[in-house]
């Protein structure tokens, strides 16, 4: 068996491990309650897609939501990880997009159900290239921010998170063991608001790294 490229986790990472709500400031805007551990959920593989092809809005939503985040990729398995070795098992690093059917979310929390087709749908996770892990020596303070149509809606810092970096890799290592090419995606800050079909969106993590997306309507 030939050695896998992490630099192209996309192709191959077998999860998306989601975390919810972990800015404080964006679980008060969608008047949900600060969290006292972390909130998970998890999206396929098939929520990738990459520059170059479109965002597509289901066709059962009609508020569609951007949510960008630091994305953390796994490099080395793991069970009940210590946060103290936490780091060890981080390869690097991605700019996401956490695009979530907001309404379909609304509805779905409402009837106490799970939120899979608000969050887990195809093209769901926009992702950049691989980011070496010593490119971003410190991922508890690096900004994001992000565009629509040069507009900028949301614009934050990981120090501003809940939980940090190696807490929530123990944390979800006591539960669901992480794989090499697992993506981590850490929450994100204030700003979520929603696009629309022919939307620009463009995103960065400080001078790291840029990438931008096109919306599109899924074809009927």
């Amino acid at each position: 068996m030939t050695a896998r490229n992490v630099s192209r986790f996309w192709e191959w990472g077998r999860k998306i491990i989601c975390v919810g709500r972990n800015y404080a400031d964006h679980a008060k805007e969608l008047k949900n309650a600060i969290p006292t551990e972390p909130v998970l959920f998890l999206k396929p593989p098939s929520a990738y897609v990459r520059e170059g092809s479109p965002i597509l809005v289901p066709l059962y939503t009609s508020n569609l939501h951007h949510e960008v985040e630091l994305g953390v990729v796994i490099g080395k398995s793991g069970t009940a990880i210590p946060q103290s070795d936490a780091m060890e098992h981080v390869a690097g690093y991605a700019l996401c997009l956490d695009m979530t059917a907001r309404d379909i979310q609304d509805e779905c929390k409402s009837k106490g159900l799970p939120w899979t087709l608000a969050k887990a749908f195809n093209t769901s996770c926009p992702v950049s290239e691989f980011i070496p892990k010593e490119r971003i020596p410190d991922p508890g303070n690096v900004k994001l921010w992000l565009k629509v149509n040069d507009q900028l809606r949301q614009s934050g810092c990981t120090s501003q998170m809940i939980f940090s970096v190696p807490y929530l890799i123990s944390y979800i290592s006591d539960f669901i063991t992480l794989e090499e090419g697992d993506l981590i995606l850490t929450g994100t800050p204030k700003g979520v608001s929603a696009v629309q079909e022919h939307d620009e969106l463009q995103a960065g993590i400080e001078d790291i790294i840029t990438m931008s997306f096109r919306v599109d309507r899924r074809d009927v």
